[in-house]
């Protein structure tokens, strides 16, 4: 019984994910960040519960990562296009009994770079099936997890919504900016950058230091920057993922 109790977990986390799916799709992308913020939690959790409780399992892993591509790669997927529609109109929809070749090609305009949004919903399959058959990603990762990559691109709602600045609002819409983003978050998540885990098999501070460091500096950060200082954690994420690969592979 023990055993289903992390696998309970990850499907809390894929009902976040739908709730948000169908707000995003509403474009209320405050609530659907919010059920993202909640799902991604109980992901964190599940892999948590199931190694206290001894209850790893190769379900788990499946169910895991069919969880995460709804909440963490449908769900930014549809958060890009909802930004980008802002700024190049929603793409052309085909109403039922109006299906002309023709008039389809004929139509297209900028409106339809808006779709592009969902190659993060794309690349974001990619990884999560090759993580899945990826024997080096057990205590690390390879490449920006699905997570980290969603609050990054939920976080640009949330940042209009709540800290509306006009430099800021200018560059979160500006198409070069989010179709920029869109491209490099999906380079990012199938990026061969070794990337460390916040998995804590111990709570000892020697064998976490680098963990202890980096959530101490992220608190911080969403202390005093709030809904800003999300991308900039996920970048000093990558930053020091990078300088602890190297320091290690010196022998420091």
């Amino acid at each position: 019984m023990k055993k289903q109790i992390p696998n309970s977990i990850t499907l809390l986390n894929l009902f976040c994910g739908c709730i948000a799916v169908i707000f995003a799709v509403n474009g209320n992308l405050e609530f659907a960040a919010f059920f993202v913020i909640l799902g991604i939690g109980f992901d964190f959790f599940d892999g948590f519960a199931a190694r206290i409780l001894n209850a790893q399992s190769d379900l788990g892993l499946q169910l895991d990562s069919l969880a995460d591509m709804v909440t963490s790669g449908v769900v930014p997927g549809i958060v890009m296009y909802q930004l980008l529609s802002q700024v190049f109109g929603k793409p052309f929809y085909v109403t039922p009994g109006s299906w002309e070749t023709n008039q389809i090609l004929m139509s297209f305009d900028w409106s339809y770079v808006s779709l592009l949004g969902l190659l993060i919903t794309l690349a974001s399959a990619y990884r999560l099936a090759k993580f899945n058959i990826d024997t080096r990603q057990t205590s690390s990762f390879i490449g920006l997890p699905t997570p980290a990559n969603t609050l990054l691109i939920i976080s640009l709602p949330l940042i209009l919504k709540f800290q509306h600045e006009a430099f800021v609002s200018e560059l979160i819409l500006n198409k070069w900016f989010l179709i920029g983003t869109t491209l490099v978050s999906c380079y990012l998540l199938n990026a061969e950058i070794p990337l460390f885990a916040l998995k804590f098999k111990t709570w000892g501070f020697k064998e976490n230091k680098i963990r202890y460091i980096f959530l101490l500096i992220t608190a911080i950060l969403i202390i005093v920057l709030q809904f800003v200082a999300i991308p900039l954690i996920i970048i000093l994420y990558i930053l020091i993922s990078l300088f602890w690969r190297d320091k290690n592979s010196n022998g420091v």
